[in-house]
């Protein structure tokens, strides 16, 4: 969580001219290398029953990745209204990747 709170600051600050930050996708960032990687089997594996939540994860990541690099050239480009129009659904969709590793977590702990 750390990782993804410290991608939305450097976007911040980019917007801010204080950082030079161009995004990255999905697949590049530690969230997309777990998922990638064991995130399936480790959520599988320890509860059966939250995959359809690791669904959601991955396809609420893949967007805000997509959002979020559209932040980014849309500031690039001198778009204000449009960027500051992602940015909210950034942040939407930031707070609902959060929301699905908590209950995510949960469910994992529970099955324990």
């Amino acid at each position: 969580m750390n990782d993804h709170i410290q991608y939305l600051s450097r976007v911040t600050k980019t917007l801010a001219d204080k950082d030079d930050f161009h995004g990255t996708d999905c697949h590049s960032c530690k969230l997309g290398k777990w998922i990638d990687s064991s995130g399936r089997e480790d959520v599988v594996a320890h509860a059966p029953h939250a995959e359809g939540l690791f669904e959601r994860l991955v396809e609420r990541h893949e967007y805000f990745h997509s959002v979020s690099n559209e932040v980014l050239a849309k500031h690039q480009v001198g778009d204000t209204v449009n960027c500051y129009r992602a940015m909210t659904e950034m942040h939407k969709v930031s707070g609902q990747l959060v929301s699905l590793l908590l209950d995510i977590d949960r469910k994992v702990k529970v099955a324990a």
